[in-house]
């Protein structure tokens, strides 16, 4: 099924107006229709969608039941979903809600239409309290305990829908009527439902157009009419009668992953959040120790003019990973962090023209806007020669306190610390990781190599692209240099101040294994520093400075590896991704570059997601560009050199 032509270009998200009818109904000026029925919005969910489904009957019982919606709206169908799904105590563990919205209502019109619902108040306030920056893409939000997962496409159904990699058990098919908005009703629309259908996945809709029957019958939908809401003749009730999406041979609950960074204690994490048996092993001391180790990381995403997948993904991972560790702080556990902004100046005059020019396409404030060298100047507190792009909701953290902070979460997560894994071996159903002289560590169903670079050391992954690049950072005396409360990046970056001491850098060298660290480096960190902030570092002599060499796992097209891994063997001609032969349980989250802060959370949940074949939290594509088997089907390309602070 191939996307629209126009799907590739990038168009901001137009938020939807609030705005009432005659009656008080919540009424769309585009469309020129109502959201919901005028005898009950709540009604109509229940009746419709829920018992239209055979809801909540289905879903008892089940380990994990998935709902797709096309149109969210003012998301009393998913408020709806939830309440019934809270109050059913034979409810499946884990409910997965899909829901695509090409207009959706900004946080405070959502709150003020859901207001009228006061029966669903502590719902309604929780979604709202996660309710994602407005921008295009797959937002995954964790509701009633992390039991409940809503995955908030935003953007058009025809872009979106062929993007999606789930089995559906129901679709809620809603939205404005077919004569108003007929994008949203077409044979394409249909092949995109029936991609997603799960063996045996049922359907319900309020409309019973002819054209609706008719197309969804023509992809496998068996459909009659029913006895219509509040007086409306009929409603449509269908089933799925194809072969439904061919479900992953999933492997046992006992996973075993080796690292304990931010790959490692990420996935532990979100698997653990799944029921997930989880033992983690690290051949360090304790978590946090390797490049995971830097004393502050930095949290943003990168934008770019052509909207490429590097800025897609990091666009996702920021905003997930920043909603963690928002989490992990509510939770009262130990993570430290500060959302303090940050501001990433231009390199030069061309540069920041463009950069001015892509805030403006993109036009998300909320999640970054061009400000100028006068407005960065004072945002700083330091003269600067040139403008750049303002992070308001992006920050700095401490990596080893999240690792930390994961682990906690879940303390039925096992952990071994001082253990180096030599080999790891296939077994009847599953893994054994040896240490020295041929020791058995532990056994599990499932293997995650979370190891950085050395993950191509085991299992036969040596073919894996995988570099270890040198990092080191500069640490700066608080009290030696001028007030700064954000971190500015230009090429390298400068953070806050915390426990005395801010953090600059960092070198970037690839292949080089060198442990200690070097003056030259630290000189060069500080002429970084000179550059992103003129005269900031003045009389700073490197010879009397500190700091930290780490090494990042760099992969060479700049993005991680998370996925399955592929056998050891050339592809036959014509492979694709999805066809091709994987390791049975054995899984590689690596790759993260300069960028592990951001990638972190979000990467661990991505992973979970495979692991226990869930819907993935981004787009299709996107997961295809992660996929460690991407290195099987096309020759390496050197990439563009990652730098700190790019």
């Amino acid at each position: 099924m191939s996307p629209p032509e126009h799907a590739t270009a990038y168009r901001p998200i137009v938020p939807a107006r609030l705005c009432r009818n005659e009656v008080g109904l919540p009424f769309c000026e585009t469309y020129g229709d109502v959201y919901h029925s005028a005898a009950s919005a709540l009604g109509q969910a229940r009746y419709v969608f829920l018992a239209g489904n055979g809801l909540p009957g289905r879903w008892q019982g089940r380990e994990c039941f998935t709902i797709l919606e096309t149109g969210f709206g003012v998301g009393l169908n998913f408020l709806a979903t939830w309440a019934a799904w809270a109050a059913d105590p034979q409810a499946c563990r884990q409910l997965h809600f899909v829901s695509l919205e090409k207009h959706p209502f900004c946080r405070e019109d959502l709150a003020a239409l859901q207001r009228d619902y006061p029966e669903l108040a502590p719902l309604a306030a929780e979604l709202q309290a996660q309710w994602p920056v407005l921008t295009p893409g797959i937002h995954r939000l964790h509701l009633a305990g992390g039991r409940l997962t809503l995955t908030l496409g935003l953007g058009d159904a025809q872009d979106l829908l062929p993007q999606l990699r789930l089995a559906a058990d129901a679709f809620y098919l809603d939205g404005f009527s077919p004569a108003k908005n007929p994008e949203l009703w077409t044979p394409y629309i249909f092949r995109g439902l029936a991609r997603c259908a799960a063996a045996g996945a049922t359907l319900a809709t309020w409309t019973v157009a002819a054209a609706v029957r008719e197309g969804l019958q023509s992809v496998g939908f068996v459909s009659e009419k029913m006895p219509g809401f509040a007086g409306k003749r009929d409603m449509l009730q269908g089933a799925y009668r194809g072969p439904g999406v061919r479900q992953p041979t999933r492997r046992g609950k006992r996973v075993l992953v080796i690292g304990a960074g931010f790959a490692g204690t990420s996935v532990a994490h979100r698997l653990a959040a799944r029921g997930f048996e989880v033992s983690l092993l690290d051949q360090a001391p304790g978590p946090g120790c390797g490049a995971s180790g830097n004393r502050v990381g930095v949290l943003r995403p990168l934008p770019s003019m052509d909207d490429n997948r590097l800025s897609r993904l990091t666009r996702t991972a920021f905003l997930y990973t920043r909603q963690h560790l928002l989490s992990l702080s509510e939770a009262g556990l130990p993570v430290r962090w500060g959302a303090s902004g940050v501001l990433h100046l231009a390199r030069d005059k061309t540069h920041e023209a463009t950069q001015r020019q892509v805030a403006e396409t993109f036009a998300a404030p909320e999640l970054f806007r061009f400000v100028d060298a006068e407005e960065a100047s004072r945002l700083i507190g330091w003269s600067v020669l040139v403008g750049g792009w303002h992070f308001p909701s992006g920050g700095w953290g401490m990596p080893p306190s999240l690792c930390q902070a994961n682990l906690q979460a879940f303390p039925t997560t096992r952990q071994h610390y001082g253990q180096r894994v030599e080999r790891l071996e296939p077994t009847a159903d599953g893994w054994a990781a040896y240490g020295a002289g041929g020791r058995l560590l532990l056994q599990a169903e499932q293997v995650v190599l979370a190891n950085a670079a050395d993950a191509k050391r085991l299992a036969g992954a040596d073919w894996l692209p995988l570099r270890s690049a040198r990092g080191q950072t500069t640490l700066l005396p608080e009290a030696a240099t001028p007030p700064l409360d954000l971190v500015v990046c230009r090429l390298g970056y400068v953070t806050p101040a915390v426990d005395g001491l801010r953090v600059c850098g960092a070198s970037f060298l690839a292949g080089d294994e060198e442990e200690a660290e070097r003056l030259e480096e630290h000189r060069d960190n500080l002429a970084k520093l000179n550059f992103i902030l003129p005269g900031f570092a003045k009389g700073l002599p490197a010879e009397d400075l500190n700091g930290r060499v780490g090494f990042r796992p760099i992969s060479p097209d700049r993005l991680p590896m998370l996925g399955a891994l592929p056998e050891n063997a050339p592809p036959a001609a014509g492979s694709r991704l999805l066809t091709l032969p994987r390791r049975p349980g054995l899984w590689l989250a690596s790759g993260f570059g300069a960028r592990g802060f951001v990638w972190s959370a979000w990467a661990g949940e991505f992973l979970a997601s495979q692991m226990a074949g869930e819907p993935l939290p981004v787009e299709g594509d996107l997961a295809d560009a992660l996929d460690p088997g991407r290195f099987l089907l096309k020759p390496v390309r050197p990439g563009r050199s990652e730098r700190d602070g790019e």
